[in-house]
């Protein structure tokens, strides 16, 4: 029979057991529970009653000289990436990584015939580029690697069709940057992380002119911080102007997969509640009157979401109808804030190129995404003497060390300012 125990690293809770593998040799299982001590004890007795339930039943187990590793990662996602586990934009994003993996050879290699060594060489090549295989970016190597861990971790336990794991040994290997150490004089990038209210106000100023509907998001983040999923996916029932303060529950993007705009939960799935000032409470009632006197005027769009269940997963579809077509039973209407002259939801996708046609507005602009505005929200509210806890939690971090690293990133003055501290000794 299996033990086990807990233990805390980090702010996260992990548990582990140790078992007999077929051997007889005992080795450590362990893995991440959450940040709540009752609820990774409750994830390590449910794991270990699915062990020593299924310890002695080898019979209905499939062997690894049977089952190929795409077939592995189909078994693996259907009963690991469900709701309550992961955020709908991780399992879309670990969805996509699957297809393509399910591109490449080591796909149709059955598990038996997979090595630490051809798994080693397989990411190096995605690492570098070689072999034919086209070069990757470090966040998406992430994404691989965490792919690749956890459909073999799967295939150990629970589902005992391995008996070790072969990614254990394998090292992701990070390509450095060349540097040229004769080189003229240099400044981090990671300055040009925030923009200027001046800049801030070209911006809108001029969507506001080409009546371009990402002047809102825009202006919202700005004020709030919220990501860019968050601010489209906001609801008007989800603001209330007397209190100023809104509610984020919810987060829209486009699933690649499924080739839909869906609804989910936020990046950490939790709701959180974030208070704004007087400026966005003006810029929020005056687009809600405007809203209103148009389309008491003139036909325009409504927008609905629909429920969808498949393979145990939940989605929330987004849907656009005109005021005169029929509404099918099972769509729910919404009333988005973000929304287009005609009425239909503003996008994610169609804000991000907004986003990229303004970098030709000034030279400070050439780097310019929509999240450069949450790290600008981050730095002026620091700079202004704001608590870092309570920005911590209007922003929805996990720790607060992202929080500060965003604003010691962002603040190039104030580390020259601290550099020459030490000036004042002399005086």
């Amino acid at each position: 029979m299996a033990k086990g125990s807990i233990r805390k690293k980090g702010g996260k809770w992990y548990y582990r057991f140790y078992v007999r593998d077929e051997s007889g040799k005992t080795v450590q299982k362990e893995y991440a529970g959450s940040t709540s001590r009752c609820e990774t004890e409750k994830m390590l007795k449910k794991a270990l009653e699915e062990y020593n339930a299924g310890y002695s039943d080898k019979s209905t187990s499939q062997k690894a000289s049977d089952i190929t590793f795409r077939e592995l990662l189909e078994i693996w996602a259907n009963e690991s990436l469900k709701p309550g586990t992961l955020s709908n934009g991780t399992v879309m994003s670990y969805l996509g990584v699957i297809n393509r993996i399910n591109e490449t050879p080591l796909a149709d290699m059955k598990l038996e015939e997979i090595t630490s060594d051809y798994l080693q060489h397989f990411l190096n090549s995605l690492t570098k580029g070689g072999d034919g295989s086209q070069k990757i970016s470090q966040g998406y190597m992430r994404l691989f690697t965490a792919v690749i861990r956890g459909a073999f971790r799967f295939a150990v336990f629970p589902k005992k069709i391995l008996i070790n794991d072969p990614m254990q040994y394998v090292k992701v290997r990070n390509n450095k940057e060349k540097i040229n150490i004769f080189g003229s004089v240099y400044r981090s990038e990671n300055d040009s992380r925030t923009i200027s209210h001046k800049l801030y106000l070209k911006i809108t100023d001029y969507l506001t002119v080409k009546e371009n509907p990402a002047c809102l998001p825009i202006q919202i983040a700005y004020y709030t911080g919220m990501r860019l999923g968050e601010v489209c996916g906001l609801l008007w029932q989800d603001i209330d102007l007397e209190e100023q303060y809104i509610t984020i529950r919810r987060s829209m993007r486009y699933n690649n997969i499924r080739h839909i705009t869906e609804l989910g939960t936020t990046k950490r799935n939790k709701v959180r509640t974030i208070d704004f000032c007087d400026s966005l409470a003006v810029i929020l009632k005056n687009e809600k009157q405007r809203q209103q006197s148009i389309f008491e005027k003139t036909e325009h769009y409504r927008n609905y979401y629909k429920r969808v269940n498949e393979n145990n997963r939940e989605h929330f579809e987004v849907y656009s109808l005109k005021e005169s077509d029929e509404v099918p039973e099972e769509y729910c209407e919404m009333s988005f804030v973000c929304l287009r002259n005609d009425g239909k939801y503003e996008s994610p996708d169609t804000v991000s190129i907004m986003c990229r046609s303004v970098r030709k507005l000034d030279d400070d602009l050439k780097d310019f995404h929509f999240h450069t505005l949450r790290h600008t929200y981050t730095n002026n509210l620091l700079s202004a003497g704001a608590d870092p806890k309570d920005v911590q939690e209007l922003l929805g971090h996990s720790d607060i060390s992202t929080t500060m690293n965003i604003y010691a990133h962002s603040n190039a003055k104030k580390r020259r300012s601290s550099a020459r501290l030490l000036d004042r000794i002399s005086e």
